[in-house]
């Protein structure tokens, strides 16, 4: 009984407790100025007008004196990120440890226990032999528009209009709405967390990079909290196209080159073949060498310029090629111990052993099947066993049929 009138209790004072702490909070001489960018992850890599580039000049537009990134705190503190956040761990971040910003990560998960209890697996935690897409599968933008996208796309929530109709709604079956309230409390958590780097610094200009879905929530949440002035990014203006290029790094066009091309993305049909093949010419102005012909090799097989033949001929020089014994400029992989990235089913092998591959492609399309068997186990033998395994497994679903 006495327990029971504890909490009556509780209950009743609990909000004009949280009213006092509000209250209580010192107010800074003026907010923080919060520019809260919504991002659709990793389309940087598939939209000219949403470029890795692009990002970065708008970092430089706005000149911020800290950046929010979306991840916790405890595994960014271990340089531990999402694999498909490329414009944090691959634009952001590189643009703040360059220019000495500070950095905030701001991000909520489950604890690895709920995640157990709500969905009986680990989130973070892909399947052996990925899926073609879908969750926990490869990334890649089927989507015609998806092309089209531009920096401050998510700046209109009419934009937006399905994905907030998904979080305000309530779904047929309540036992399956897990998904959607944790949505619910990650973005308040979030929200929070950015208010905090916002009271840190008034005066000053905070950052946040987030993804799309989370933006508008979090904009009506701060939007009562005094130490914050929000300022929708497109009033800073698009960048000029000369501080685009000149922030474009030569690992940004490999990415963008690498995701089209070798990537789940170039079976969708969906890529910008134009754009995909400037940057080729701009890689190559720049320098020429063993992963370069292998971009070129691919890109010119999937546009139809060459024939098999043709690209056995370059994919054997390319595999011979001593200075092809090397990783890739940029591949996304997050697991070294996996064959495979985010995006592509072969994206942590060797440019030789890619090479390889893409050679065993092109023979099978002869017709060679015995050569094409003798490369395979080659390579395996050069691989472990998961890789190996994750290797087969991919040719014979992803390869072979092609």
């Amino acid at each position: 009984m006495r327990q029971s009138r504890l909490f009556a209790l509780f209950l009743i004072l609990a909000p004009m407790l949280c009213a006092v702490a509000w209250a209580a909070t010192p107010g800074p001489d003026s907010p923080a100025r919060v520019v809260i960018l919504g991002v659709d992850h990793a389309v940087q890599l598939v939209s000219k007008e949403d470029q890795p580039g692009m990002l970065a000049a708008f970092i430089e537009r706005v000149a911020p004196d800290a950046i929010c990134i979306e991840r916790p705190p405890e595994q960014y503190a271990r340089d531990d990120h999402y694999e498909f956040t490329y414009e944090i761990q691959d634009v952001a971040l590189p643009y703040a440890r360059e220019h000495g910003i500070e950095v905030c990560p701001f991000d909520w998960i489950p604890s690895q226990e709920d995640q157990m209890l709500g969905w009986s697996l680990d989130l973070s935690v892909p399947p052996e032999v990925r899926a073609p897409d879908g969750f926990q599968g490869f990334l890649s933008f089927p989507e015609p528009h998806r092309l089209r996208r531009t920096l401050f796309a998510a700046d209109d929530p009419a934009t937006l209009g399905d994905a907030h109709a998904w979080v305000r709604g309530w779904p047929e079956r309540m036992s399956r709405d897990l998904p959607r309230r944790m949505f619910l409390y990650r973005t308040f958590m979030q929200a929070r967390r950015i208010a905090a780097a916002a009271k840190a610094r008034p005066g000053r200009t905070v950052l946040v990079v987030v993804g799309e879905l989370h933006k508008h929530d979090i904009e009506a949440i701060l939007a009562d909290e005094p130490a914050v002035e929000i300022m929708q990014p497109s009033r800073y203006g698009a960048p000029a196209a000369e501080a685009v290029a000149r922030l474009t790094t030569r690992a940004h066009r490999i990415a963008i080159a690498s995701f089209n091309i070798l990537g789940r993305q170039a079976s969708t049909g969906n890529v910008d073949w134009d754009w995909v093949g400037n940057v080729l010419d701009a890689l190559e102005a720049e320098r020429r060498d063993a992963e370069t012909d292998l971009l070129r090799t691919r890109h010119d097989v999937l546009t139809g310029r060459i024939d098999a033949a043709a690209a056995i001929a370059r994919y054997r020089r390319i595999a011979a090629d001593p200075a092809a014994r090397r990783g890739a400029t940029w591949d996304g992989v997050l697991d070294r111990g996996r064959v495979d990235s985010y995006f592509d089913p072969f994206g942590n092998l060797r440019i030789d052993q890619r090479a390889r591959v893409e050679l065993a492609r092109e023979l099978r399309r002869l017709g060679e099947t015995e050569e094409v068997a003798g490369l395979l186990a080659a390579l395996r033998r050069e691989l472990t066993p998961r890789k190996a395994r994750q290797l087969e497994a991919y040719w014979q679903r992803e390869a072979a049929p092609g």
